[in-house]
């Protein structure tokens, strides 16, 4: 979005024009809501406004739910943002922690400030785009207790409160962008880290950091929500807890759930694949707390590098999706079809690790013809690459 844009938009007819226009969900759909606003003689900077903020309010319900339908994004704004669900949960660790106040520097459209805001702390926003802070404005408005301001985040950082830092991991722009490697990022990691030394601080990043530019003295919790890896965020001072370095918070429907440890988990040994397997959450992964699910199953690993664990005990956890084997063959397209008749298999689930295949490729040479589901497991043990037939638990 241009400036001009959100000029246009940021008036009483443009932000009733928004409200009036509805859900614009398809390709389709904007093409007949441009049309039918360019008929009704609305300027082009207002036309293109509002129906790719109508546009964008749809895709961001996945991440705010109800509350999209009264925010402004940019696309790359939205892209970077935090979910509500998880903003929440750092705006009760930092309540937990007795912080009052905190900066988040690099807000961006305002998702992690939201939820601060409305855990009743005071919030500086900042960020150094014009536009980004604008919208950003906007969205904090219902919240007395937020300011927001355009500037940069190295000349903003307060002599006390906590810190919140979610350095551009993209080229700038509103748009389109592409990821950029550490060494570009802004505010730059060294900075960030600088200011978590002085600061309690949380940084916000991408899960797949490289593990060795962690420093030792702050708490880093990878985030999963619904079955994807979302963020990592290290935390410092107050706001790292005592005792913990490593945590994966594993949020499903609603839920949280936390696995943590003072250190990497040692895995459990590897063992001869048993009653049910078991596929730890990329939240325990990225955090190599495998060992802690596994110990909580009574379960060890079916190979030293494939983070797949099994045992014979009926339990399952948040931190694991797990099955029930059913059978195991060689994984030969022969083979697996010929059982997956013998069990009247015609609705399939593919998962794979450790063996280079393409399940959608693979499941064309299977014969699929059946009334029942079931889910084949591709993958590699101590014994060889194995297919596993198996149901959910």
């Amino acid at each position: 979005m241009e400036m001009s844009e959100l000029t246009a938009l940021l008036t009483r007819e443009g932000l009733a024009l928004l409200d009036e226009i509805g859900a614009v969900e398809t390709s389709a759909d904007v093409a007949r809501s441009v049309s039918r606003l360019r008929a009704a003689g609305h300027s082009p900077d207002l036309v293109s406004a509002v129906v790719g903020q109508a546009h964008l309010r749809v895709k961001a319900r996945a991440k705010f739910g109800e509350f999209a339908d009264r925010m402004l994004f940019t696309r790359a704004g939205l892209e970077q943002a935090t979910r509500l669900s998880v903003a929440t949960m750092h705006a009760v660790r930092l309540r937990r922690a007795g912080i009052t106040r905190v900066a988040d520097l690099g807000c961006g459209i305002g998702g992690d400030s939201l939820a601060f805001a409305g855990a009743g702390l005071e919030v500086d926003a900042v960020d150094a785009d014009e536009v980004t802070s604008a919208i950003a404005a906007y969205n904090l408005a219902p919240f007395p207790g937020a300011s927001v301001r355009q500037g940069a985040a190295e000349d903003s950082v307060p002599e006390q409160g906590a810190v919140w830092l979610d350095p551009a991991r993209r080229t700038a722009g509103h748009s389109e962008t592409t990821r950029t490697s550490a060494a570009d990022w802004s505010p730059s990691l060294d900075w960030c880290f600088d200011v978590a030394r002085r600061h309690p601080t949380g940084i916000k990043l991408g899960p797949g950091l490289d593990r060795d530019l962690i420093p030792d003295d702050v708490e880093a919790q990878w985030v999963s929500a619904d079955g994807s890896v979302v963020e990592l965020v290290l935390w410092s001072g107050e706001l790292a807890r005592e005792g913990i370095r490593r945590s994966a918070l594993v949020m499903q429907a609603g839920q949280a759930h936390e696995i943590t440890a003072p250190a990497d988990a040692a895995d459990e040994p590897v063992r001869a694949l048993g009653a049910y397997l078991h596929e730890p959450d990329g939240a325990v992964i990225r955090a190599r707390l495998i060992g802690e699910a596994a110990r909580m199953l009574d379960a060890g690993m079916i190979d030293e590098q494939i983070a797949y664990l099994t045992g014979d005990a009926a339990l399952t956890s948040p931190f694991v999706q797990s099955f029930r084997v059913r059978e195991t063959m060689p994984a030969h397209v022969k083979t697996i079809s010929q059982v997956l008749r013998a069990h009247d298999i015609g609705r399939l689930e593919i998962k794979k690790r450790g063996m280079d295949i393409d399940p959608a490729a693979f499941r064309k040479k299977l014969s699929l013809k059946g009334s029942n589901a079931a889910t084949l497991i591709l993958t590699r043990t101590a014994a060889g690459r194995v297919a596993i037939l198996a149901d959910r638990v």
